[in-house]
């Protein structure tokens, strides 16, 4: 199982990212959000830009945003494996896949807690990953829900049947006891267990 980290939750961004670029961590998850999709708003990528130079780890770009084409053009600048866009957003979602792909990068899909899983069919054929939200998106630190073991199941059968080369990533409440109950994903996304740990490692060694 890969990892990815987030630092969503950080006191202090260049720190944590300089840390984790000393671990064996797959790839660094950035959280964007512009207030509007979810009430939580990050940094600018102006800022982003000046954080970036702590790590040389592909990135992992959820992007919570309304409208993510702008986004889609400024995270393609940097070391990105995934860019991620969530179902529920009203725009074009082939037309904005077809334009994270255009960049070279992989593209991937979130879907929120509520969200019926069926409406990924139209898209699953067109993605690499999807994003099964653990939490209710937009802040860290929540616990995680439950129900995700059985989503995840049931995301993991519908993919089956559309397009088996998509892989499953988890995000939210990921901790070494919930891990246990999503092991058949691909990807785990945790930010608070693992800054919260004296070390960064061990926290992620016991992800995998």
């Amino acid at each position: 199982m890969q990892v990815s980290a987030s630092f969503l939750g950080s006191k202090k961004i260049g720190k944590d990212l300089e840390k984790l670029n000393d671990t064996n961590v797959d790839f660094i998850h950035v959280d964007v959000m512009d207030g509007k999709f979810v009430k939580g708003k990050t940094f600018s990528f102006k800022e982003m830009r000046k954080i970036y130079k702590y790590t040389s780890k592909r990135l992992d770009v959820h992007l919570m945003v309304e409208k993510p084409k702008s986004f889609i053009k400024d995270y393609a600048l940097l070391n990105t494996e995934y860019i991620t866009i969530h179902l529920e957003i009203d725009d074009d979602i082939k037309e904005l896949l077809n334009f994270i792909k255009s960049y070279g990068i992989k593209c991937g899909l979130a879907i929120r807690p509520e969200t019926p899983l069926i409406k990924l069919i139209p898209y699953i054929k067109m993605i690499d990953l999807v994003l099964l939200m653990s939490v209710e998106p937009g802040k860290s630190g929540q616990a995680f829900l439950m129900e995700t073991p059985l989503r995840l199941k049931e995301l993991r059968t519908l993919i089956q049947q559309e397009n088996p080369k998509v892989k499953i990533a988890i995000d939210g409440g990921v901790n070494e006891t919930t891990v246990k109950q999503i092991s058949s994903c691909d990807l785990v996304i945790s930010g608070s267990y693992i800054l919260n740990g004296e070390n960064y490692q061990e926290q992620i060694d016991k992800l995998r």
